[in-house]
């Protein structure tokens, strides 16, 4: 008899724990739920930035000026002084296939459809430049920033986007070759002139071979990964959405995190010793991330995998 009591009064302690132990997380349970909702209904708040400055290298007169003096060694010390009008060019809005065109279209598009709730804006280099990813208070004005081929930059813009995601705003970057080469933007003539990199120097007096990649060592280490090579026979082994070699980025970041990874390998004929990393990868930067998709992107915007796989890199 006295078991049989002692029996039920461990059932019952056993029970009231348990009741307890479930009124006590509920609330916590009701919160992280609450939460979620919030945050799925109040969207968010997305900027595409058009490559508006590499559109204007792009058209016709920076490339004259490399193919016309292409010859120049590398290491070359010699001051150019010829062709120099080639290395400024007008801004506009139009973009080309060279500089997203048919990205930022497509993105814009699809924002609106796939995240309805969310605010999609278009802006331009020009904006970045001038601080308009920022409010008056300097907090970001956007949750997510979207970039195509921003191949050409100011130092302004480069470091407005820094600045960003250190801000904990997080930045995708649809292609590679970016941030490859400085630029000088005058609001007045609306006119970009080439600074530094795509190996070159211009002061506005001459110039000569410079560095190819204007801030490689300050990309890797916010953005976590530098251009690799355009000549270069690379192929795909991992390659879901059937991509071909364009213009990509490799790895240089130890605290990369790879999403997915391309087994990339180069033609051996070329003599490079190892295989380049190539891979969509994020990383985290201060209080915000880079996501970047390690490929050219562009070449396969529409393709129906690739844009399953590009949602979830939004909304994982």
């Amino acid at each position: 008899m006295r078991k049989s009591v002692l029996s039920i009064v461990i059932i019952v302690f056993v029970i009231s724990i348990t009741i307890v132990a479930i009124m006590s997380t509920r609330p916590l349970l009701l919160l992280k739920n609450t939460t979620k909702f919030t945050a799925e209904s109040k969207g968010l708040s997305i900027a595409l930035i058009k490559p508006t400055f590499t559109a204007a290298a792009y058209h016709a007169s920076f490339y004259k000026f490399y193919f016309v003096h292409s010859r120049i060694p590398l290491h070359a010390r010699k001051n150019i002084t010829s062709d120099l009008n080639l290395l400024s060019s007008p801004v506009t809005n139009l973009l080309t296939g060279s500089s997203s065109a048919s990205t930022i279209v497509y993105l814009t598009n699809h924002m609106r459809t796939a995240l309805p709730k969310s605010n999609t804006h278009v802006l331009t280099d020009e904006d970045v430049d001038n601080g308009g990813i920022f409010f008056v208070n300097g907090t970001n004005k956007y949750d997510i920033l979207i970039l195509g081929h921003q191949e050409y930059v100011t130092q302004h813009e480069y470091d407005n986007l820094k600045r960003f995601v250190a801000n904990g705003g997080t930045m995708i970057l649809m292609d590679g070759n970016v941030f490859y080469a400085e630029v000088r933007y005058d609001r007045n003539t609306h006119t970009i002139t080439l600074v530094k990199g795509h190996g070159w120097a211009y002061n506005g007096k001459s110039a000569w071979k410079s560095v190819r990649e204007r801030w490689a060592n300050e990309t890797s280490l916010w953005v976590g990964s530098n251009f690799y090579c355009f000549s270069c026979n690379v192929t795909f082994a991992n390659n879901p959405f059937q991509y071909r070699h364009h213009e990509e980025q490799y790895l240089t970041n130890p605290n990369d995190l790879i999403l997915l990874n391309y087994n990339a390998s180069v033609s051996k004929n070329q003599l490079i010793a190892l295989d380049p990393l190539i891979a969509t990868y994020e990383l985290n930067y201060q209080k915000g991330k880079v996501i970047s998709l390690g490929i050219y992107s562009d070449d396969i915007i529409t393709n129906s995998k690739f844009i399953k796989f590009f949602n979830t890199l939004l909304l994982p």
